[in-house]
């Protein structure tokens, strides 16, 4: 079974962004990507923007998928939403929770993401292929390992369709996760997301934020090139392709790579892996 590829994108905010993405998403095409999937800011504030940059994705030929977040927000403003979307031909979504923009109470007719992943299959029944997410590393706000787990099993059985992970750079951690998810009757594909390494202190910034571990021994040798930044990228390089070679020999079923609207170093791991041979 081909090993499946897709990019996620945040909608730019600038036309200055816009025109660079364009160009980034142009290069990565070359891989042939199932889809490309585009963020959505806390409390819907990137929507505009999200569903822009969606429409310019599908407008070149490739799925397009949504990121789409339902804290603070009410039903029908999520039906007519995803009724828009619908119309657009979005045929894939990324349901989430969302988080919470500051100042605001929780409110809203959805919860957590379960709830929004039934909605949709109630409302909408087929119609979207349904991606939830995973952390593989527990998600920052849970309770313990175990009722991370429980949260991810219950939002499959509302009727996601596969799931995609929160980056990680200890493949045990993923594996583990996998095989608990299982054990507990999760019978989707659980794709690893793949945060190529560019800038280490944004890597550090982004991992604290989001409870992802930068093991120490990565974290020491990107603090020790200081703004060596070509060496940053060399050593970046040689431990994402070596993660990604490792999931690839395992059998994972793709890999969902956070490009942050770049393609130069997604496309060098890529090339490496030899899932790009023709592009120089």
């Amino acid at each position: 079974m081909a090993l499946s590829l897709s990019f996620e994108f945040f909608p730019p905010k600038t036309p200055e962004g816009a025109a660079k993405l364009r160009a980034a998403r142009q290069r990565l095409y070359a891989a042939r990507p199932d889809f490309c999937s585009v963020t959505y800011g806390a409390g819907g504030s990137t929507q505009e923007g999200t569903f822009a940059t969606v429409a310019e994705i599908l407008a070149e030929g490739v799925s397009a998928a949504a990121h789409f977040s339902c804290i603070g927000a009410t039903r029908e403003r999520v039906r007519a939403q995803l009724a828009q979307l619908q119309a657009m031909g979005v045929k894939r979504l990324v349901a989430l929770r969302g988080d919470l923009p500051s100042g605001y109470g929780l409110g809203g007719a959805f919860t957590y993401a379960r709830d929004l992943v039934a909605f949709i299959r109630a409302e909408f029944g087929d119609a979207f292929h349904i991606e939830v997410a995973a952390y593989p590393e527990m998600h920052p706000q849970a309770r313990s390992p175990q009722a991370d787990l429980q949260a991810f099993a219950e939002k499959v059985r509302a009727g996601a369709d596969s799931a995609i992970t929160q980056y990680f750079f200890n493949t045990d951690a993923y594996f583990r996760f996998v095989d608990d998810a299982y054990a507990l009757g999760v019978d989707v594909p659980i794709v690893p997301g793949i945060m190529p390494i560019t800038n280490a202190s944004q890597l550090l910034r982004f991992s604290d934020a989001c409870g992802a571990e930068v093991p120490r021994w990565i974290r020491l040798r990107l603090q020790s090139y200081g703004d060596d930044v070509a060496s940053i990228r060399a050593f970046g390089l040689d431990v994402v392709t070596d993660l990604c070679d490792q999931l690839r020999t395992a059998g994972v079923p793709g890999l969902h790579f956070y490009t942050m609207n770049q393609a130069d170093t997604t496309l060098a791991i890529l090339q490496r892996l030899d899932l790009l041979p023709d592009v120089a």
